[in-house]
């Protein structure tokens, strides 16, 4: 292996990842001091995304959010299999190309990332519109010797490669001990794997050296990352189960190609899973992106998908959720309590108490600890942590503000909500006006109750007149019949406003939720 030029990243936070090649963490230095060149393996095209394919985008759209705002340019590579044993059975079934087939569920693909709020990469590309690049890296592996031809198909020597298994930790000669050559494959070891496929009748074929054909799974990441990338990349990014064989895979034939190191980091999302059993397509229990959009706020999702380590399993279930509902509502809130609590700080010059020091304290080093968090190898479940610690630092603030208004609260007001801003802006969260979020929140609940926004605003008018003529048994019965309901009423100086009542901090898993 050729040794690659390090150069140092001044002038910002030393971020430690877990590398999965050495099964530790590790100081990030790109090979640039200023991009990081990332690529992440996309979808193969064939059916709608689950929620497991949903963790793996969120989790490396925070990691390219989190690089970006660290001053990072980070150019970002994400591909879509078109082509592929799976998509090829699934189009035979339905009686349609595999090029209308995958172009259908790429488009799908891109209307869930995009209600998740997942940034779009910087290339997107597509396996059969790089067929060139790919034939001419197979032409590569076989005139170094770690490729050979077989009756139209073109495999690869594991045993050409000695440093094969390092990546998955796996000793080559158990993994021999169990493979075996199928039907029709002619390769000279059971190891070896397809760089190029020979055609058969009725399957997508391109021209090659070797006669028609379509390339392997495995040779299409490697071809594309490096062609937009170039042969040695910072990061290589997706689930755990891509380690063995397709990372592994994908290492050896970048490595035996050019004789470089392929990837410097790469790093691995956990399994989503339900009751504890991995959610996958062929078992059956998995959840479409589409059908979870259907029923959850997609920041709320976010919020779900991030509320564990990226590394950690994480079980799906409604109720865990429902508390991030709540808990996205409460940031929210947090957020249109403050706005209101600015416009009543007046010019007062009243000291504030040693809690309230503290709370402003708190907002206002609240992107130092997140960061901090964020730089032990993107540890958002910490980072969420902190975001909601301040959270609960402005509610005090903003409560005390309205109560005995002063000037003081201005700075830790203003300060508060912007970090908050910026920090839940890493996360892909809080980017929507709160008063329109809550309102939408609020209109929702009570169309789920049977009721609408004119109905609510009858009753209060009914109050007001009930009120007008000093009715007050009156009044206070339709107060109560609506709080029954959750609905609050709140009376200002100009007139009574409604909100939905919102989960208490105890109802929110024990008062960690904001």
């Amino acid at each position: 292996m050729k040794n690659v030029q390090l150069t140092e990243t001044p002038n910002k936070m030393t971020i430690r990842i877990y590398n999965s090649l050495g099964r530790t963490k590790e100081d990030f230095r790109p090979l640039d001091p200023n991009m990081v060149r990332m690529y992440v393996c996309g979808i193969t095209a064939y059916d709608r995304c689950h929620i497991g394919h949903a963790r793996s985008a969120v989790v490396f759209d925070v990691v390219v959010r989190h690089l970006r705002r660290q001053g990072y340019n980070v150019i970002f590579i994400r591909n879509f299999t078109d082509i592929d044993d799976k998509i090829i059975l699934r189009a035979r079934e339905e009686g349609v190309t595999t090029t209308k087939l995958a172009e259908r569920e790429i488009r799908h693909f891109t209307e869930d990332m995009d209600a998740l709020g997942v940034l779009p990469a910087d290339v997107e590309p597509r396996a059969t519109q790089h067929i060139p690049e790919i034939v001419s890296l197979i032409e590569t592996l076989i005139a170094s010797g770690h490729a050979y031809e077989a009756s139209g198909s073109v495999y690869f020597s594991v045993r050409s490669f000695p440093a094969y298994g390092a990546l998955s930790g796996r000793n080559i000669e158990e993994l021999r001990s169990g493979a075996r050559i199928a039907p029709g494959e002619e390769k000279r070891d059971p190891l070896d794997f397809a760089l190029w496929k020979a055609s058969k009748p009725g399957e997508p074929e391109w021209e090659s050296p070797w006669g028609k054909g379509r390339p392997g799974w495995h040779i299409e990441c490697s071809a594309m990352a490096m062609k937009y990338l170039g042969p040695t990349i910072d990061i290589h990014g997706g689930g755990l189960d891509l380690i063995f064989p397709h990372h592994e895979n994908e290492k050896a034939q970048s490595e035996a190609a050019t004789g470089r190191p392929f990837v410097r980091y790469w790093m691995h999302n956990g399994f989503v899973t339900i009751r504890g059993e991995k959610m996958s397509k062929s078992l059956g229990n998995f959840v479409t992106i589409r059908e979870i959009l259907s029923a959850h706020h997609p920041e709320a999702i976010r919020l779900f998908l991030l509320s564990k380590h990226y590394r950690s399993p994480l079980d799906y279930s409604e109720e865990l959720l429902a508390e991030s509902e709540a808990a996205l509502e409460r940031c929210y809130a947090a957020l249109a309590d403050a706005k209101k609590a600015l416009s009543s700080c007046g010019e007062r010059d009243r000291p504030l108490t040693d809690d309230l020091n503290e709370a402003a304290s708190v907002v206002e080093s609240i992107k130092e600890r997140f960061d901090l968090a964020m730089a032990d190898d993107f540890n958002t479940a910490s980072a969420i942590g902190h975001l909601f610690e301040g959270v609960r630092a402005l509610n005090r603030l903003s409560q005390s503000a309205v109560k005995a208004p002063s000037r003081r609260y201005h700075r830790p007001l203003t300060a508060g909500v912007a970090a908050i801003r910026e920090i839940a802006g890493t996360l892909g969260i809080l980017s929507q006006d709160p008063e329109t979020f809550l309102r939408r929140k609020n209109l929702d609940a009570i169309a789920r109750l049977g009721m609408d926004e004119a109905g609510i605003l009858a009753a209060i008018e009914r109050r007001a007149s009930a009120r007008a003529a000093r009715d007050w048994t009156t009044a206070d019965t339709v107060r109560s019949e609506l709080e029954r309901m959750g609905i609050l009423l709140q009376d200002g100086p100009e007139g009574t406003t409604w909100t939905m009542k919102r989960q208490t901090q105890a109802e929110t898993q024990g008062g960690q939720r904001p």
